[in-house]
């Protein structure tokens, strides 16, 4: 039997709620602590753990207590390079798993940072991530998997919040620098959950994307145990880390629909070798299917590139907040000697080339031949790539072009959380208004999860939508 560990994290993954979630699942507070103890770490290092409500749900918060927290008179740690952190993860008395996946997580760290900065991940100055309270989140993290015997970690998909956050180099914009570059470099799925502040941390992005072995939806298993970790924040939905825990027959299928990161072309930056000569590396087993012989972080395959398929992008958040009257041009033409086969096509590049919508409909030509309407919409600056589109992919002679103006309702997508998993409300406003207008579940959420529960999909939007007003009513 394999032990497969699924982070779910809808309001976003920090270390302490990784933390939370662990020991609520059944690590030991005791465990850490002594394990912790074994950094000799220069000030002395407490964790305690307390059980609060988010929204009226339980859950586990593990707080990491220092001195310059309650003491003013005691020194505040320095601010450490990549080799110092090293220094203290290797010299520590841990299992050997914890060693070599805490060492993997921040060299990934410090990839990601000497990318924004510009420099040799070697020279990098860890402020936030190198303080104490990370260590221990991180490695204390590391150590909450092995002792559970996490063979497997999957993760959800990441929000990323909205705002702003203050950091050691002032205020940053949401998802912060180093958080944003983690998710590029594990090109790991991400959508706007429809909250503000930061939902996810330096911290937690990178114990997400260097353990996480897949990322998407829950692997088949027979579900264990649950662990719910707290966050800080107090948000519209319960702020909790959810960590599934379950077990699947290593001779059974793999989970279903669930984004492999292993078949995503990474950035391949081998991590610098940093380990004294004299110190003889850990035996390196990840939560991964392979087995690396020396302190990396994991490098994903490569993959040959899919045919293209056809989807309908999502407006980006920035332009859902939009709101009032704006101008658009309509690009139409009709044809009555394409292959329905080349529509679809079209749809795509149309979008690829800008347009904000798409549309085809049934007309009767001249001489009574049967054809096409097509229809773009787009913003007038991408009008003419569009055009280009219209005239280079079909049979069309010609594209009428007309300026017009729409009216647009600001649009949020928030967060439901259904029975059986998340699904997202796009909520409407109405004009110069906070009061919503309407509200409708995301397709593609109520069908991912209609498959996973082997439900009909109507069943799942109706719920949604009636969970939706019932909230909105009480």
């Amino acid at each position: 039997m394999k032990t497969l560990a699924f982070v779910d994290c809808p309001t976003g993954i920090s270390g302490d709620m990784c933390l939370g979630a662990l020991v609520s699942a059944g690590v030991p507070l005791d465990y850490l602590q002594s394990q912790i103890d074994q950094l000799q770490l220069p000030e002395k290092v407490r964790l305690e753990a307390r059980s609060v409500r988010k929204n009226g749900i339980a859950a586990t918060k593990v707080d990491v207590l220092l001195p310059h927290d309650s003491e003013a008179a005691a020194p505040h740690p320095p601010a450490r390079h990549l080799h110092d952190i090293e220094q203290i993860i290797i010299r520590a008395s841990l299992p050997e798993r914890a060693i070599a996946w805490s060492l993997a997580i921040f060299r990934r760290l410090a990839q990601a940072e000497g990318a924004i900065h510009g420099i040799d991940p070697q020279q990098v100055h860890f402020h936030e991530v190198g303080a104490t309270d990370a260590i221990v989140d991180i490695v204390g993290t590391c150590l909450g998997f092995d002792w559970l015997g996490i063979d497997e970690l999957h993760c959800a998909p990441l929000p990323t919040g909205t705002g702003t956050v203050r950091a050691a180099h002032g205020r940053l914009p949401v998802p912060a620098p180093a958080v944003l570059k983690l998710m590029e470099m594990a090109q790991v799925p991400i959508y706007n959950a429809g909250l503000r502040g930061e939902l996810v941390t330096p911290t937690g992005a990178a114990i997400a994307t260097e353990l996480a072995t897949h990322f998407g939806e829950p692997p088949t298993m027979q579900l264990q145990k649950i662990g719910l970790g707290a966050g800080n924040k107090d948000l519209p939905i319960p702020n909790i880390l959810r960590l599934w825990i379950g077990q699947v027959d290593q001779l059974g299928g793999k989970a279903s629909a669930q984004v492999d990161t292993t078949q995503i072309a990474p950035i391949h930056s081998p991590a610098p070798q940093t380990q004294a000569p004299h110190e003889h590396p850990p035996h390196h087993h990840t939560p991964h299917e392979h087995t690396p012989h020396e302190h990396t972080p994991h490098e994903h395959t490569p993959h040959e590139h899919a045919p293209h398929e056809s989807h309908h992008p999502h407006p980006t958040p920035e332009r859902e907040a939009q709101a009032g009257r704006e101008p658009v041009t309509v690009l139409e033409t009709q044809v009555d000697d394409l292959s329905p086969q080349a529509i679809g096509y079209v749809y795509d590049r149309l979008f690829a080339a800008g347009a904000l919508d798409v549309f085809v409909q049934p007309v009767m030509m001249k001489k009574s031949r049967p054809g096409h309407l097509l229809v773009a919409i787009a913003d007038p600056p991408q009008a003419d790539a569009c055009e280009a589109v219209l005239l280079t992919e079909t049979t069309t002679l010609g594209v009428r072009r007309t300026d017009q103006t729409r009216l647009r309702l600001r649009r949020e997508q928030v967060p439901l959380q259904l029975p059986w998993g998340t699904v997202r409300m796009k909520v409407a406003f109405m004009p110069d208004s906070d009061r919503p207008l309407k509200a409708h579940p995301e397709y593609e959420d109520c069908a991912a999860i209609a498959r996973q529960h082997q439900l009909p999909w109507q069943a799942v939007h109706n719920q949604a939508l009636a969970q939706w007003h019932q909230q909105r009513s009480s």
